[in-house]
Formats: C-alpha cells, sequence, structure tokens
C-alpha cells in the first residue's frame, strides 16, 4: 500500500534532486527542464489512464511513482554526456535505478513494491515489452509506457511544428536531416512493428518510428487520447509526401480506427 505522505516525500526528493542539475547554460537548462516538465506530464498522463482502469487510489499513487522515476536517470546522463542517446552512452533506465538504490529513495517502500518500480522503470525504454515479469508488474509497466508515449508524441508534435524552433539535436538524436526514408524502417511498419533502432539513418525514419509506436500502445484510453490529440496526423504533416510515407500512415490510420470499435472509455 502506498500512502499520500510517502508519495509526498517521494516527489520533494525528486524535486531536489532535480534543482542540483539547474544550469546558466540555456541550452542545458533547456534540456533538464524538458526532462523534468516530461515527468510532471507523464505522472499526469498516468493516472489518467490508470483512473480509466478503475484502479484504487493506492494504486493510482504506485503508478505516479514509477512514473516519477522512469527518467530519473536523463538527469545525470544529461550532466555526463550531454546526450539523451542510450545507444551512444548508456541506458537511462539502469542508470536511474543505480541512482534511487544509491540515495535508498525507496527504502520505505517495502520490498515487493519497490522491485515492481524497478521493474517498471528498467522496461519502460525497450523496443518491446517481455513478458517475464509478475501480472502486476507487466500492468503498472504498461501503464508507464503508455504515459510515456503520450507525452513523448506532445514533445514531438510541440516541436516539429514550433515555426520558431532553432533546432535540438538532442531532441532529434543528432539524425541528419535527409529527404529518404530507410528500407529496413518502411518494412518494419508494413508489417505493424516497432521499428529497430539500427534502421534508424536520419530524421524522417525517427518521425516514422514514432508513428509506428500506436503498435505497441496497451491500453484503449491511450489510443482514445492520441485520436484526440492527432499525434499520428501532426507527424504526417512534417514527413516528405510519398508513396511509402502514404502508405506507412494508411496502415497506422486503419490500425487506430480498428482499434477503436467498441471503444469508449
Amino acid at each position: 500500500m502506498i500512502d499520500q505522505e510517502t508519495l509526498l516525500e517521494l516527489k520533494k526528493w525528486f524535486a531536489d534532486y532535480v534543482e542540483t542539475f539547474q544550469s546558466d547554460v540555456p541550452e542545458d537548462q533547456l534540456n533538464i527542464d524538458l526532462k523534468e516538465k516530461h515527468t510532471r506530464l507523464v505522472c499526469k498522463e498516468i493516472i489518467d489512464i490508470g483512473r480509466s482502469l478503475a484502479l484504487s487510489d493506492s494504486d493510482l499513487r504506485l503508478a505516479e511513482i514509477t512514473a516519477l522515476f522512469h527518467d530519473v536517470g536523463r538527469f545525470e546522463q544529461y550532466a555526463r554526456y550531454r546526450s539523451f542517446l542510450d545507444i551512444e552512452t548508456e541506458n537511462h533506465a539502469l542508470l536511474g535505478i543505480r541512482i534511487l538504490r544509491t540515495n535508498h529513495v525507496l527504502d520505505a517502500v517495502d520490498e515487493e513494491t519497490r522491485d515492481l518500480i524497478f521493474y517498471a522503470i528498467s522496461n519502460h525504454n525497450r523496443a518491446c515489452l517481455t513478458c517475464n515479469g509478475s501480472e502486476r508488474q507487466l500492468l503498472f509497466t504498461k501503464l508507464l509506457r503508455d504515459a510515456d508515449k503520450l507525452d513523448i508524441w506532445r514533445v514531438v508534435t510541440e516541436y516539429y511544428h514550433d515555426d520558431n524552433r532553432k533546432r535540438n539535436g538532442v531532441l532529434e538524436l543528432n539524425l541528419p536531416d535527409t529527404p529518404e526514408i530507410s528500407v529496413g524502417v518502411y518494412k518494419d511498419l508494413m508489417e505493424r512493428k516497432i521499428v529497430k533502432a539500427e534502421h534508424l539513418k536520419n530524421l524522417n525514419d525517427f518521425k516514422l518510428l514514432q508513428i509506428g509506436w500506436v503498435f505497441d500502445v496497451n491500453f484503449p484510453k491511450t489510443l482514445q487520447l492520441v485520436r484526440e490529440r492527432k499525434y499520428i496526423e501532426k507527424i504526417y504533416k512534417v514527413l516528405p509526401k510519398s508513396d511509402k510515407v502514404a502508405k506507412v500512415y494508411k496502415t497506422v490510420r486503419d490500425y487506430l480506427e480498428k482499434n477503436n470499435a467498441g471503444h469508449h472509455n
């Protein structure tokens, strides 16, 4: 059982921890703020999805804790490497768990709950979720993965449609903005699979990967919010118009429509 007092104490620890990464360098502060805001909004999204599943108040608080700490490793990662690219630095989920353990952040939480939180964090950023956890661990991990995706869609669509933006290499994974689309990316998406990271060659590939995340959404509420907020349409608008892009878009739209049948919660 997670009570409100425990949640508030953990939120205070998180706020104090993030405070230690404040920077006088505008670009660095922008990226720290980006991750702090992302965390706050993933917490909001996970509660929204959890309520659609009629989770208890205690379980909603537990879900919020997984969201609160899912990216806690990002701050140290950025401080060390000036990058959020795990493949070139280190796995931010595992780094986050190390930070939580080293600082004894979850010592007041019982062992089973602590294990669940660590399980959800360590699996939130995997390309695909392997089902090697308990039913309860998998439920909270799926909640976290959906909530995380919802807010990343917000981040990238706001960025792509900001006419005054300066290019942010950290957000774009420093990928070149070239017109082609990689064969592997196209093939993955036409097979309704999550795009493999090694297939990413440019920014268009990355945008298509983000569209393809709908194939890995777990709950009707999440798909409903994707449709309402028009995330897929917004990314499609900033992609080059080609037969391949149109076919991917249609495949994703068809999937969204098919999975909308009978879901109105």
